[in-house]
């Protein structure tokens, strides 16, 4: 991110006001000089990360295809969480992948088939499975619907076939809407053999 352009003799203070560089005091001008080779140095660092990262991820995948033309087989991309190991065993690189999950206008007809089951069992029904389907449906603050929870409806034994054919349509309304890769690396400790994170977060060093 470049910085704007500012007229030489001046500096810009927080409020975006022009002051002149020769009413700046002496302690304020060496904390601003400080803090900006501070800052250069963390974004010239997460520069390097990134390209480390996509690097490795691009050797994975690399390695990955190179492994299963062994076999015969092709494979592309980054799906699929795997785990690497170095021949001793000291090292170990993992990459995981993680899956937004999100329903589609499908899940309205399972909502109205659930609704018409709980409306006939009213009389004689558990108040705890109400509750589990009406907690199952709830939109948290962004108006999102816990993928978890609906899907937990699909463990319930109900034999009503409206069940069986909404819990049909939840299945088929769960589409994959983005997926991220993960990268972790791993070292194992002298002595206990137990593999320790190399953590690449400053706060964590």
């Amino acid at each position: 991110m470049s910085e704007p352009a500012i007229q030489d003799g001046y500096m810009q203070d927080a409020q975006g006001r022009l002051v002149p560089k020769g009413s700046i005091r002496d302690v304020d001008l060496a904390r601003d000089q400080l803090v900006r080779e501070i800052a250069g140095k963390a974004m010239a660092l997460r520069e390097a990360m990134t390209g480390f990262r996509d690097d490795v991820m691009g050797d994975v995948a690399a390695f990955v295809s190179l492994s299963a033309e062994q076999y015969g087989a092709k494979v592309g991309g980054n799906k699929g969480n795997l785990t690497l190991t170095s021949y001793d065993g000291r090292y170990k690189v993992q990459r995981q992948v993680s899956e937004t999950l999100v329903f589609d206008e499908r899940l309205q007809a399972a909502k109205e088939l659930i609704d018409e089951c709980i409306t006939e069992w009213t009389e004689g029904s558990r108040d705890e499975l109400k509750a589990l389907i009406n907690d199952a449906f709830q939109v948290d603050k962004e108006g999102r619907i816990n993928t978890g929870r609906v899907l937990s409806l699909r463990r319930l034994k109900i034999n009503d076939d409206r069940w069986q054919r909404a819990m049909q349509a939840v299945s088929d309304s769960l589409q994959v809407a983005g997926s991220k890769a993960y990268l972790r690396i791993y070292v194992r400790r002298d002595g206990d053999g137990k593999y320790e994170p190399v953590s690449l977060d400053l706060a964590a060093l």
